[in-house]
C-alpha cells in the first residue's frame, strides 16, 4: 500500500472514529499531496509524500515556536499536536550512532576534507537519509566534522 493510499484510509478511520483535529490535519497533508500533484501534473511517488509531510512537520514546529513566543499557548499546544499526527506517517528515524556512521562512510567515500566539499556529502547524506534524519542536525554534524 502506498503512503498516499495509507493516508486516505486514515482519513476514512478518523472520519468514521469522529476524530476531528485529526482528520483536519489529514485533509491538509491530502490538501498538500493533491496540490503538489496537480503541479506535477503527475501522481507522486512515496518518497515525494515524505517530503511534503516533512514540510509540513518543519512547518508546524517553526509555528509553534513563533506562538510561544507571542504567548499562545493553546495554538502552540495545537501546532505541536498536528507536528505529532503527521510524524506517524515518517520512517523511523535513525539514531545518533547509525548518523554518525552515515557521515564517516560518505565522507570517506567523497573523499571529503574541507569545507568546499560539503555540499557533496549533503548531497549524497539527503538521498539515503531522507525522511529519517533532520537534515539541520545533519548539516551541523557535517559542518564540525569538516572545520
Amino acid at each position: 500500500m502506498s503512503l498516499k493510499a495509507q493516508i486516505k484510509s486514515d482519513m476514512k478511520t478518523a472520519l468514521k472514529a469522529g476524530e476531528k483535529e485529526r482528520l483536519s490535519t489529514i485533509r491538509m497533508l491530502l490538501s498538500a499531496i493533491q496540490m503538489r500533484e496537480i503541479d506535477a501534473k503527475e501522481e507522486l511517488a512515496d518518497s515525494e509524500v515524505l517530503q511534503i509531510v516533512e514540510k509540513l512537520i518543519k512547518q508546524r514546529k517553526d509555528s509553534a515556536q513563533q506562538f510561544a513566543d507571542a504567548d499562545r499557548p493553546e495554538r502552540q499546544a495545537q501546532e505541536l499536536s498536528e507536528a505529532e499526527m503527521l510524524k506517524a506517517y515518517m520512517p523511523e528515524q535513525l539514531s545518533d550512532a547509525e548518523l554518525e556512521t552515515m557521515v564517516s562512510e560518505i565522507m570517506a567515500a567523497t573523499g571529503a576534507a574541507s569545507m568546499q566539499d560539503m555540499g557533496k556529502v549533503m548531497g549524497q547524506l539527503k538521498a539515503k537519509a531522507q525522511g529519517r534524519a533532520d537534515m539541520g542536525t545533519l548539516s551541523a554534524l557535517v559542518k564540525s566534522r569538516l572545520a
